[in-house]
C-alpha cells in the first residue's frame, strides 16, 4: 500500500484524502492509484529489458476500462479470457495484435470473435479445442495463430483453487500429449502453431515452481523446432506473487532471471502475463464502519464493505491487510476485532481476529490488496448495488465506474406475462365501468 500514506491525521490515496472521497463519493468504494499502476508496469517491463517481451496484462485481476487503457498507453497488451475481455481490451485501446486469447473453454462464438479481430494467439488447451478452432478458422478462410498450453505438472504451492499446473487441473496439455497434438495442428487446415503457453497457477511466493515449469516448456520448443514445427513465441503466463501479509514472494530479479535461464539460446518472442502483480497493491476498499458490536466471545467490527464487494476471503479465506483511515494516536492499544460485512451470510467475514486499532461507528476503513479481484469479483447479493471506482492521479480523481442504483439494478428484470395480468384486468374493469 506504498502510494497510500498518511497526510495531516489522515490516510490518502496519493495526493487525495481518503476522507474527503468518503464524503463526496460514499462508501463501499474502490479506490486505485494511477502512480502504483505505472510504476509496477515500468518496474516489471524494465526487468525483461534485452529480450523480445511482450507484456500482456491479466484482464481478470482487474477489468475497468481505465485500468487497462493505463496499461495500453504504456505500451501493454492483453491476457483476456473471454469475448467480453476481449470487448473490454479493444475498447480501452490495446491494438489486437497484442491480445492473447487464453482460457480452458473458448466458444465458437469467442473463436470467431477473436479471428476477426485478428488478435497474436489462441492459447489451445486440447484436442477438441484445437479442431474447432481449426473448422471456425477455415469457415473465415483464415489462419488461426495458436499456441499449445502445456500442463508441466508443476505443484505452484499456492492456495489450490489457484493453482493450475499440476496433472489433476483441468488446464492445459500434458506434455506427452502436447507431441502428439503438434504434428496434428501441422496437417489442421486453419491452424498456425506458432509457440507454447504455460501458467501453473496466482499468487506464487517462489521462484522454483516458475523455473520448472519456464524449463519443462522450453526443452518442449526446442524438441518441437528441431521436428520442424514453427515454434517462435513462449508465453511465460503470470502468477508472481505479491504481500498481503507475510508473504515473501521472489523479486523481479529472480523471476526475471527465471525467464532468462529457460528461453537462453531460443530465437523467440516471449509473452508475459501479469495481472494480480500490477494492480493489486495499487487499489484499496474504502468502507465505513456502520455498528462496533459487542459480543459474548468477540468484538465485531460491522462495515458496509461486504462479500459481495471483496469475495477473497470468503472464497480462499485471504488475508486483506487493513489500516484505519484517521491515523491512530502514537502508542494506540490495539484491539482483537472481527471485522465482517452486513451480508446475510456467517461467512461475511473480511478479517477475522484482527489487532486494529480502536475503531468506533462512523470511522473509516481501508481494505488493501483489493486491486486485483475485488470489483471485477463483485456481485449484487442481497440487491446491494455495485460499487464505485475511482482512480486517482496526484491531486485530482475520477469516476471510473458510478454507483449502481436501485433502478439500474433490478431495471434488467422483467416480469413474465402472466404476472402482469392482474393489474391488465383491474385496467380493463375500470374502462368498462
Amino acid at each position: 500500500m506504498t502510494a497510500f500514506a498518511y497526510r495531516n491525521g489522515a490516510l490518502h490515496a496519493e495526493g487525495v484524502s481518503l476522507v474527503r472521497l468518503a464524503d463526496r463519493i460514499g462508501t463501499p468504494a474502490y479506490v486505485y492509484s494511477n502512480r502504483a499502476l505505472v510504476e509496477r508496469y515500468r518496474a516489471f517491463a524494465t526487468a525483461f529489458a534485452g529480450l523480445d517481451a511482450l507484456v500482456c496484462y491479466s484482464v481478470k485481476a482487474n477489468s475497468n476500462l481505465a485500468v487497462i487503457a493505463t496499461f495500453a498507453r504504456l505500451g501493454a497488451g492483453a491476457d483476456v479470457v473471454s469475448q467480453g475481455e476481449l470487448f473490454r481490451a479493444r475498447a480501452a485501446g490495446v491494438p489486437a495484435n497484442r491480445i492473447v486469447f487464453a482460457g480452458v473453454g473458448k466458444t465458437e462464438a469467442e473463436m470467431e470473435a477473436g479471428l476477426k479481430a485478428r488478435i497474436l494467439q489462441f492459447n489451445v488447451e486440447s484436442e477438441n479445442e484445437l479442431r474447432l478452432l481449426a473448422r471456425v478458422a477455415s469457415q473465415l478462410k483464415r489462419r488461426a495463430p495458436v499456441a499449445m498450453r502445456i500442463n508441466p505438472d508443476v505443484d505452484a504451492r499456492t492456495h489450490a483453487k489457484i493453482s493450475t499446473g499440476k496433472s489433476e487441473n483441468k488446464f492445459g496439455i500434458e506434455i506427452p500429449r502436447a507431441r502428439e497434438l503438434a504434428r496434428l495442428a501441422a496437417t489442421l487446415p486453419g491452424i498456425d502453431l506458432q509457440g507454447l503457453a504455460v501458467h501453473i497457477g496466482s499468487q506464487l511466493t517462489s521462484v522454483e515452481p516458475f523455473a520448472a515449469a519456464f524449463a519443462r516448456m522450453a526443452e518442449l520448443a526446442r524438441e518441437l523446432i528441431a521436428a520442424g514445427h514453427g515454434i517462435r513465441r513462449l508465453d511465460m503466463g503470470g502468477g508472481l506473487g505479491i504481500v498481503y501479509d507475510r508473504e515473501t514472494p521472489p523479486d523481479l530479479a529472480s523471476y526475471a532471471r527465471a525467464v532468462r535461464d529457460a528461453v537462453d539460446g531460443l530465437p523467440i518472442q516471449i509473452v508475459l502475463e501479469p495481472g494480480r502483480y500490477l494492480v493489486a497493491e495499487a487499489g484499496i476498499l474504502l468502507s465505513r464502519v456502520i455498528y462496533m458490536k459487542e459480543g459474548t466471545a468477540k468484538r465485531f467490527a460491522i462495515v458496509d464493505a461486504a462479500m459481495n464487494d471483496l469475495i477473497r476471503p470468503a472464497l480462499y479465506d485471504a488475508y486483506q491487510p487493513i489500516l484505519p483511515v484517521a491515523r491512530p494516536r502514537p502508542g494506540a492499544n490495539l484491539a482483537t476485532v472481527d471485522v465482517v460485512g452486513p451480508v446475510c451470510e456467517t461467512g461475511d467475514v473480511i478479517a477475522p481476529g484482527r489487532a486494529l486499532p480502536p475503531l468506533d461507528d462512523g470511522d473509516l476503513i481501508a481494505i488493501g490488496g483489493a486491486g486485483a479481484y475485488g470489483a471485477v469479483m463483485s456481485s449484487t447479493y442481497n440487491t446491494r448495488p455495485l460499487a464505485p471506482e475511482i482512480l486517482v492521479d496526484g491531486a485530482r480523481y475520477a469516476v471510473v465506474r458510478p454507483r449502481q442504483d436501485y433502478a439500474e439494478l433490478i431495471g434488467r428484470d422483467r416480469l413474465a406475462p402472466w404476472l402482469k395480468a392482474p393489474a391488465a384486468a383491474k385496467r380493463k374493469t375500470k374502462k368498462k365501468k
